[in-house]
């Protein structure tokens, strides 16, 4: 089976709900098991590939995803784009819980993940170009839909993404801060990484969920989760206009993303 279009749930959006003719299956991959079984059903007029990042029952945290398992199953079923939905705390009076922020730029503060699919067992090293992470088609048409929509967003951020699964201290969380970071979550890298090394385009969808610890009460799961709930319609409109809007053929250069990468 085949998809165009690769969706990844985070926190809050487990549900695959929005695809209709649906069919579950799980992908083999030489790097393990995806987090869980792909769900393949019609979106927008597409088919289009559904994964729960951290499983069904958010069961696997930030460190232990197996990212490189879950890009390269969507590579075999053919994914050309993955819209990656996410939840992410504030750094900015402005970006505030029920915004969306469709990140452009991240700063990579993870330490325990692998992040290219090029190791010593392949024989060469991948020096991938990440300058611009996202996919400048895909990211251009989620800021118009959401504008459409009429939904409340901010069309750039700068995602700080922390190894997790501890939230930050108040030092920390003032240092991204005067890095010039915007939100802080702790999923983006490396999967936006292996993403551009498979050559599939990739953008992001951020809800925010809370103020970190700089601002108010420290966060804690279940203000991510309410707030989450109570925005995940918005995120799933989103997605769905998205797939219908966009057309069959990249106008970017991400299938392209290889060319001049090795030595």
């Amino acid at each position: 089976m085949q998809a165009e279009f690769g969706v990844i749930g985070g926190t809050g959006l487990y549900d695959p709900k929005l695809l209709k003719n649906i069919q579950e299956i799980m992908v083999d991959t030489p790097y393990g098991n995806p987090s869980d079984a792909i769900t393949v059903g019609e979106l927008g007029g597409k088919t289009v590939a559904f994964l729960p990042r951290h499983g069904k029952l958010h069961t696997i945290r930030p460190t232990d995803l197996n990212v490189r398992a879950n890009i390269w199953a969507f590579k075999r079923l053919g994914v050309k784009r993955i819209i990656a939905a996410s939840t992410v705390g504030s750094l900015r009076e402005d970006y505030q819980p029920g915004d969306i922020v469709f990140a452009d730029q991240f700063i990579d503060r993870t330490t325990r993940r692998e992040q290219s699919f090029y190791t010593v067992a392949e024989g060469k090293v991948c020096h991938i170009s990440v300058a611009e992470p996202m996919c400048p088609q895909l990211h251009k048409t989620v800021i118009e839909v959401a504008e459409n929509l009429k939904i409340k967003m901010h069309p750039t951020g700068t995602y700080v993404c922390i190894e997790g699964p501890r939230f930050s201290t108040k030092a920390e969380s003032k240092m991204y801060q005067q890095w010039g970071a915007d939100i802080i979550g702790m999923t983006m890298v490396p999967e936006v990484v292996l993403a551009r090394e498979a050559e599939i385009c990739y953008t992001n969808i951020s809800t925010v969920t809370d103020y970190d610890c700089w601002k108010e009460h420290a966060v804690c799961v279940d203000d991510i989760v309410t707030t989450m709930r109570n925005n995940v319609e918005n995120v799933k409109r989103i997605i769905a206009e998205t797939v219908a809007k966009t057309p069959s053929e990249c106008s970017c250069r991400c299938g392209h993303a290889l060319t001049g990468a090795f030595a």
